[in-house]
């Protein structure tokens, strides 16, 4: 376990953002997020890295690379839209969406619209980067 794991694990103040970098659409939006002033607070943990490590981070292996997870400082786990609204909460450009998400009529709608983009994400063009070392690239490569 490195040195940076352990001191970002004991940091009570950030907050874990695990996404799927070889996701075009998902990286992007990630380098939006890390281009505000905010995303100081914020570790941004890309799943396909042959670091990382589901079971090293208390997470499904499974589950991590279907549906989107922020780890808060506490521990908690919020995933799909839930965790969206927690990242927009914690960032004041985006504090409007976070709101907006929130209430009983749009909420519902958000959670139909994310589940339909998580269902396709592994069909939608890849990042063009070296995977090969990625255990996520070798299970792709094997539901060929």
């Amino acid at each position: 376990m490195s040195l940076r794991y352990l001191k970002l694990m004991n940091n009570p103040q950030i907050i874990r953002i695990y996404f799927d970098g070889l996701c075009q659409l998902c990286s992007r939006e990630m380098d939006m997020y890390k281009a505000n002033p905010e995303a100081k607070d914020f570790e941004f943990v890309d799943i396909t890295s042959p670091n990382f490590s589901a079971e090293r981070e208390g997470l499904d292996p499974f589950r991590v690379h279907k549906v989107m997870h922020v780890r808060m400082p506490t521990g908690e786990i919020k995933t799909g839209v839930d965790a969206f609204i927690q990242i927009w909460s914690l960032m004041p450009r985006f504090h409007w969406l976070a709101k907006v998400s929130q209430r009983s009529f749009v909420k519902p709608i958000l959670n139909i619209g994310y589940h339909a983009f998580a269902f396709i994400r592994p069909f939608l063009p890849k990042r063009k980067i070296d995977c090969s070392k990625s255990p996520y690239c070798e299970d792709r490569k094997n539901k060929k």
